[in-house]
């Protein structure tokens, strides 16, 4: 089951893993309590260079500021996950490295165009159009797709074997 937390993401100032954390924290707390037999997921992403968090574009000029600002370079991928569960709560972050080629002005505002990135952290998807550009990536590509699948289904397989009953995963999302 899928459920919005509805949790506010604007008045945070931390660093990326940091805010990533808190976040994942928050959305899986506010689902949770009605939830509370129930394994919870919470889960946020963000795009960074440094500490500077590139969040969602507000519109075209943003998502072309924000991906002219990683073309050409690495930036990092930083996705915070919480795991609620009657057995206690588990908290993580995973970091993935990602290298974007040089892109030309006119390359940036036909992908743009495409609307892919408009509602992404960073203003793109990897998994998309996007990964024409992408050179590399040192890390968990699940991860900059948003959610570290392996290091989740590992903490979950722990949680099933600890508490030796089948359970009910929500995943937390904010739109």
């Amino acid at each position: 089951m899928v459920e919005v937390s509805n949790v506010n993401e604007e008045d945070i100032s931390m660093k990326p893993e940091g805010l990533v954390q808190e976040l994942s924290l928050r959305k899986a707390k506010a689902v949770s309590e009605h939830h509370q037999d129930d394994i919870v997921i919470g889960a946020d992403t963000v795009v960074a260079i440094g500490d500077k968090v590139l969040g969602k574009p507000q519109d075209d000029q943003d998502a072309f500021d924000m991906i002219n600002s990683i073309q050409g370079r690495c930036h990092q991928v930083y996705t915070g996950v919480t795991i609620c569960s009657p057995k206690g709560d588990y908290t993580f972050y995973e970091k993935t490295d990602v290298y974007v080629r040089k892109m030309s002005k006119a390359e940036i505002e036909e992908y743009i165009a495409t609307g892919e990135g408009q509602d992404k952290a960073g203003s793109y998807a990897i998994q998309g159009i996007f990964g024409q550009y992408i050179i590399r990536y040192e890390g968990d590509y699940d991860n900059v797709v948003g959610l570290p699948g392996e290091h989740v289904k590992q903490i979950l397989e722990e949680l099933v074997l600890a508490g030796g009953r089948t359970f009910c995963q929500h995943l937390v999302v904010n739109d």
